[in-house]
């Protein structure tokens, strides 16, 4: 997860189910092509009736074309509930080597990537566990460019769909969370909006971090909470979604 400045909420694109019904007619892949003729939640779907999909990645690194995916978490969930039973979590095995600081932060060494599966080995699962639903994210610069740079690595062919961002969320909450010189001077202190500290002003309990399950359930669970204190239940996903 990382901190850095995200823009905030700034307008809709309606224009992702269309955008899906091009894709599946263009997509060589039969895999990506079932996904995107799954088709795309309405725009003016309420929050509250949207199936939604929390994912996680942990990565080798920041830059998805230099830095390689190490393991997956995805959970679905609702407003209302979230389905823990069906939750998965993959280690895959990258296309480039391991570096000794992302074995620090998120565990993974090379004997748990040695006989891993390659993440085109998962992608039915996860495509099916992501097909007719919306990616709920915390940074959307590292899921969904991840995802699209490992799939044009192995089909040739990238990945597209929309995601609500929980940081970006944040971000559109706490505009002015980087406080001034003389804000410093009387004391004022920045806001952060990681997954932990996000989390924290919500009251969510602390979860161990770099796990991409537990992860993924930070995230439905942080998302939760943001629709519950700033806004509605009849909100509709196009003021949302990025």
């Amino acid at each position: 997860m990382a901190d850095d400045p995200i823009t905030p909420i700034t307008g809709t694109d309606e224009s992702w189910p269309e955008l899906f019904g091009t894709l599946a007619s263009e997509s060589r892949d039969p895999r990506l092509k079932a996904y995107y003729e799954t088709g795309c939640v309405a725009p003016d779907t309420p929050l509250s009736e949207a199936p939604l999909v929390a994912l996680d990645f942990e990565t080798t690194g920041l830059d998805p074309d230099e830095h390689s995916i190490v393991s997956i978490g995805l959970v679905p969930f609702s407003l209302d509930g979230i389905k823990l039973g069906a939750g998965r979590h993959w280690v895959v095995r990258p296309q480039l080597p391991l570096h000794q600081t992302s074995i620090t932060i998120h565990g993974i060494t090379h004997t748990d990537i040695d006989k891993a599966p390659d993440l085109s080995d998962v992608l039915d699962e996860i495509l099916a566990a992501m097909a007719g639903r919306i990616v709920v994210v915390h940074y959307r610069n590292i899921e969904r460019p991840f995802f699209d740079v490992a799939m044009k690595w192995r089909l040739n062919e990238g990945i597209r769909f929309p995601v609500i961002d929980t940081m970006a969320i944040e971000a559109h909450l706490y505009p002015n969370r980087r406080p001034t010189r003389w804000q410093k001077l009387k004391g004022m202190k920045p806001v952060s909006i990681r997954l932990a500290d996000s989390r924290t002003r919500y009251g969510l309990p602390h979860y161990p971090p770099h796990n991409a399950l537990i992860d993924a359930i930070a995230t439905a669970e942080l998302l939760q909470a943001q629709i519950h204190y700033n806004f509605s239940l009849e909100t509709a996903v196009k003021d949302l979604w990025l």
